[in-house]
């Protein structure tokens, strides 16, 4: 069977013409899981009907659960259904195109293993030619001896005979890669006796978005923004991340994570990567990486007096009751679990020097929405100051200077990039009031990616799964990146560990009091938390 034709209207501007990935054998360890089924599979589908899939292309589920071929079939096609008639969903196509989705699933093969045993790779050993990509969609405490195990097996061993000696052999792995910084250094030291770090494709889903690699040619290819993205016109940056859902059936799992480990290091820290690094020397994978790394070896140690913790009670979200964290299932009743976390961050380069990073993550808040913040100084000059407490009834504006009182200054400019729900980027600036008074207005221009390039249906995974199938790695986190941001929160880590109670919110509010007293003490304010902004 060949690749499908792309339906009309289905590719976007950025495939058009695209090479497909070379013939490989995707095993996914983890087969029957929640990321495999809402999110892999409904990325391979998308790049399937992008036609980016070469037609040997192959798909192996490893998982315990006892199961057939048939039955993986029907469970993905039940789940991708359910998915495209979800209008929340990332994956929103609007219904499943029967012939690309039977690409798939003639591809498919399930596999009943234990991941802890000698014989599986054994049997994988046997069932594999040529290139493989080894996916660990499975809970972190695998992905150590999982990779020892393929290493053990011989299943890593490359060779450049192609199809018929071995090709390449690649492994994604899946976040948490650890838990702080020693638990990292040993799982790295663990994966990298037995295979290159070339091989190792460390996953990050935020990178896949298309507006966070949209940071990159926002600031490079542009010469409108590059000259100002300095400390001499940026007063502080904000990285918020909130959500409105609580922890649902996953309380085991958060009771030992929490927001710090769940979203700072990795998530968030992809974004102060994209807005912070040098220009790199190419779009090459390693020059890319190479600057975030530096970047992050020289974000600061957070001090413990710029952490702040808290934890949701029972509220209001969108209307609805919502219990408090200590009450879920599955968590403990004197829980010291963190479901929100701030953090203020200092940058060592000269470009960043008293610049602070301020970052936000937290669950059961008032709004759901991830963005990056730039707020500019304010301009140096005076020329529009106005007296305060000179506005008219209907708030047209402050009076001109000449009236007296206290300067205030105009607003100053703020650029944010929206990653979710909606991806694009607005800017706030000052202009003068149509009328014979010097008044200043603010004003927002903003753009969404859907209004010039079509509502594409993209879950995130398509171009990591993409890149990594072409062997590209900028996508991707290597082993010092990802060990640089856990030393960067560490202290906080520590302070978790010792039993620190976190700070109670209210579900539904825009979080913990401390976050907000600890810009208050710079003299700041975070961009609030609003439903509107869903």
């Amino acid at each position: 069977m060949s690749v499908p034709e792309a339906q009309p209207g289905s590719s976007s501007t950025s495939t058009a013409g695209a090479t497909p990935a070379p013939p490989c054998t995707i095993v996914i360890f983890g087969a029957r899981g929640d990321l495999t089924k809402r999110l892999l599979m409904p990325s391979i589908y998308n790049l399937v009907h992008d036609q980016l899939l070469d037609d040997q292309t192959h798909f192996l589920g490893v998982d315990h659960n006892d199961l057939s071929t048939d039955d993986w079939r029907k469970q993905l096609s039940d789940t991708l259904k359910e998915l495209a008639d979800d209008p929340h969903a990332e994956f929103h196509a609007d219904k499943v195109d029967p012939k690309t989705w039977k690409w798939v699933t003639d591809r498919m093969e399930y596999f009943t293993a234990d991941f802890d045993a000698d014989e599986t790779y054994t049997k994988l050993n046997d069932k594999l030619k040529g290139n493989a990509v080894f996916y660990l969609a499975v809970s972190a405490r695998f992905f150590g001896p999982v990779v020892e195990k393929l290493g053990k097996a011989g299943l890593l061993k490359e060779s450049k005979e192609g199809s018929q000696g071995g090709g390449f052999r690649r492994v994604i792995i899946e976040k948490p890669f650890g838990s702080d910084l020693a638990s990292a250094r040993e799982l790295n030291r663990k994966i990298l006796a037995v295979a290159d770090e070339s091989q190792f494709y460390r996953i990050d889903h935020f990178l896949g978005k298309d507006a966070v690699q949209s940071v990159l040619a926002m600031r490079f290819a542009n010469r409108l923004f590059e000259p100002a993205w300095r400390a001499e016109s940026i007063d502080h940056v904000q990285i918020s991340a909130a959500e409105t859902i609580g922890v649902g059936s996953r309380g085991n799992f958060y009771e030992t994570t929490g927001a710090l480990r769940d979203m700072v290091p990795n998530h968030l820290f992809q974004l102060l990567s994209m807005i912070g690094i040098e220009p790199p020397k190419s779009l090459e994978a390693e020059a890319v990486r190479d600057e975030k790394t530096r970047l992050l070896k020289a974000v600061q140690a957070v001090k413990i007096e710029d952490v702040a913790r808290g934890q949701y009670s029972a509220g209001k979200v969108d209307g609805e009751a919502a219990k408090g964290y200590r009450e879920e299932d599955k968590v403990a009743a004197d829980s010291t679990t963190e479901t929100y976390v701030a953090l203020k961050l200092t940058i060592n380069t000269p470009r960043w020097a008293g610049v602070p990073f301020y970052l936000r993550t937290g669950k059961r808040l008032g709004g759901r929405f991830t963005e990056i913040a730039i707020h500019f100084k304010p301009e140096p000059y005076g020329l529009f100051s106005h007296a305060s407490g000179a506005q008219d009834a209907e708030g047209k504006g402050a009076a001109p200077l000449r009236t007296g009182g206290k300067v205030v200054e105009p607003p100053s400019n703020v650029l944010t990039v929206q990653i979710d729900p909606h991806h694009g980027a607005a800017m706030k600036f000052n202009v003068k009031v149509p009328g014979p008074l010097s008044h200043i207005g603010e004003v927002e221009s903003s753009f969404d990616f859907k209004d010039f390039f079509g509502d594409q249906s993209n879950v995130g995974y398509e171009s990591l799964v993409y890149e990594c199938l072409l062997g590209d790695a900028t996508l991707f986190q290597r082993a010092d990146t990802i060990e640089a941001s856990w030393a960067a929160v560490q202290p906080a880590i520590d302070l978790a560990e010792k039993g620190a109670q976190p700070e109670l919110y209210e579900a539904g509010s825009a979080g913990p009091a401390g976050a907000d007293a600890m810009l208050a003490r710079d003299g700041r304010a975070w961009t609030p938390i609003a439903p509107d902004k869903q």
